[in-house]
């Protein structure tokens, strides 16, 4: 199996990406021609299951509630999840715009294999965008009886030239992707948030790690996550991968199986041993469900949109338009984590109204040493001078950034030859609502992705992440961008402990080399900012 990411595509700086990027205007959604989806209900469990319970008792003295648990690490979301599935029963329900075949995706597939051999009906659905050529392997997944795998809005051709070609030929409709992810398990737990399935959301790559961020949440939202789950598996255009690889021969899940078997342990050595069956599972989720706070939380996401109007659209999605009320009613303090910003004319308006009304608007997203897209960094940087002349205070984070052992739980993966990056999403109103999700504050996210997240009304819960926030805020682990006198994007200097940079004040993107100063000042030059 071959990892390989549409990040890392655009990192490796493919001008075939940059072409593709370029030539959109005038391309067509023609859309496929499929036969019709056998819709089936959603599985539900015959019977109480241990989690069922353990999530209705968590509830007894709050049944208005939902209990939260922030998954603020690598280590814990992937704990968390490994957990769920060797305590699962009945069902288990994932929807990713990422999964690679890594260490950790190709663990967490063999243990959704096994617990499809013990009678838990896995459904598993996945964004094309990356699954690459391994249709054949995840077919080969799909053969088991208890499992089914639908892949989103499939490009018709499914390699090579003629893959590239086809997105031109069907731009606008293979642009809408979906970045939701959710985790849901016998219709009781659930897992939201920011963090896709692969070695750099775990704390456990060997070069870039991400600083993210979902729950672990029981309650009311999980039937919402449960729905939201079913309207995209039922979507016309979320095809079964038996379709898309055709007459294939299929690998044999044996090597799979093995080769994961072998490579737990480097998984084990980085965050101790891993919950191997139901009843080590269920103490560890015992502890987690526990530990919860109780709140009121709501979840918010985009439809798939109607598969006869694929086509580009200037209309926000429901989901940026569900945030955008929640946040018209903040009155002192936004703090705002995104990986990806960029705002529009309509949004830097908004924006100075709040700060007119006396509200403090800060923002913390990646420097282009941090980021993992080259091409995301320039749409920002197109922006940058706007959002700062709006009033928002930027920082933008540091690849060595000193917070990274406290928040990457691997020791080997914060030295000088390592990247500290941001890919969490969260909003912070008034330290009284947060917001954790798929959801970038850029256009991308606004306009054509699905995306979705939880919004939780808890004071102690918003303390929490705003002060998390503020560390990454502060001149250790970042730098703030400011306007000089003449409207120019300066860096000051920072005096870090131990650390000082070698001029007093940068004039160009910090710690990064030229060649990718000019790759990213290259793009910037073209109004892609929706595209990237």
């Amino acid at each position: 199996m071959r990892t390989m990411t549409i990040a890392r595509a655009r990192r490796a700086g493919r001008p075939g990406v940059l072409v593709l990027v370029l030539l959109l205007a005038g391309c067509a959604a023609t859309g496929p021609s499929l036969p019709a989806k056998d819709l089936e209900p959603a599985p539900q469990c015959t019977a109480p299951t241990v989690l069922g319970n353990l999530a209705a008792r968590s509830l007894d003295a709050a049944p208005e509630a939902n209990g939260i648990l922030l998954l603020d690490t690598g280590r814990e979301a992937l704990r968390a999840r490994v957990a769920l599935v060797e305590a699962a029963e009945c069902s288990i329900d994932a929807q990713y715009y990422i999964w690679n075949s890594d260490t950790t995706g190709r663990y967490l597939a063999v243990r959704l294999l096994a617990a499809a051999d013990r009678g838990v009906r896995v459904r598993l659905l996945l964004d094309d965008i990356n699954v690459g050529d391994r249709d054949a392997v995840l077919a080969a997944l799909a053969s088991h009886p208890n499992v089914e795998l639908q892949i989103y809005n499939p490009f018709a051709e499914r390699s090579g030239l003629q893959k590239a070609f086809g997105f031109l030929a069907e731009f606008e409709r293979l642009n809408r992707r979906m970045h939701v992810k959710s985790f849901t398990v016998d219709g009781a737990v659930t897992i939201l948030g920011g963090r896709n399935v692969g070695d750099e959301y775990f704390d456990s790559a060997e070069g870039m790690n991400h600083r993210d961020r979902d729950v672990l949440a029981v309650g009311a939202v999980v039937p919402q996550t449960a729905a939201m789950f079913q309207l995209f598996w039922d979507w016309p255009l979320a095809r079964p991968i038996e379709e898309l690889a055709g007459g294939t021969e299929l690998p044999d899940t044996g090597a799979l199986i093995a080769t994961a078997a072998e490579q737990v342990s480097v998984l084990e050595r980085i965050h101790g041993p891993l919950p191997r069956e139901a009843d080590a599972a269920l103490r560890e989720l015992t502890g987690a469900i526990r530990s919860m706070v109780h709140a009121q939380a709501r979840l918010i996401h985009d439809p798939p949109p109607d598969p006869g109007a694929l086509g580009d659209t200037d209309v926000p999605q429901p989901g940026s338009v569900a945030l955008r009320e929640v946040a018209r009613d903040v009155q002192g303090d936004l703090l705002v984590e995104s990986a990806y910003l960029v705002l529009d004319d309509t949004t830097l308006a908004n924006v100075v109204q709040l700060r007119a009304r006396g509200v403090r608007v800060r923002a913390l997203t990646n420097s282009l040493a941090s980021n993992d897209v080259t091409m995301n960094h320039a749409a920002y940087a197109r922006r940058r001078r706007a959002m700062l002349a709006s009033g928002i205070e930027l920082r933008e984070l540091r690849p060595d950034a000193e917070s990274c052992p406290g928040l990457i739980r691997n020791e080997a993966a914060c030295g000088p030859e390592h990247v500290f990056s941001l890919h969490a999403k969260t909003f912070v109103l008034d330290r009284r609502t947060v917001y954790v999700g798929s959801l970038n504050m850029n256009l991308r996210s606004r306009f054509l992705n699905a995306e979705s997240g939880l919004v939780i009304d808890s004071p102690a819960l918003a303390e929490r992440i705003a002060g998390d926030i503020e560390l990454n805020m502060t001149d250790a682990n970042s730098w703030r961008p400011i306007l000089d006198g003449r409207g120019r994007v300066r860096w000051p200097e920072v005096e870090a402990e131990g650390r000082s940079e070698s001029a007093s004040r940068w004039t160009h993107e910090p710690r990064v080399g030229f060649w990718r100063r000019v790759r990213s000042g290259f793009i910037a030059l073209f109004p892609l900012e929706k595209y990237l």
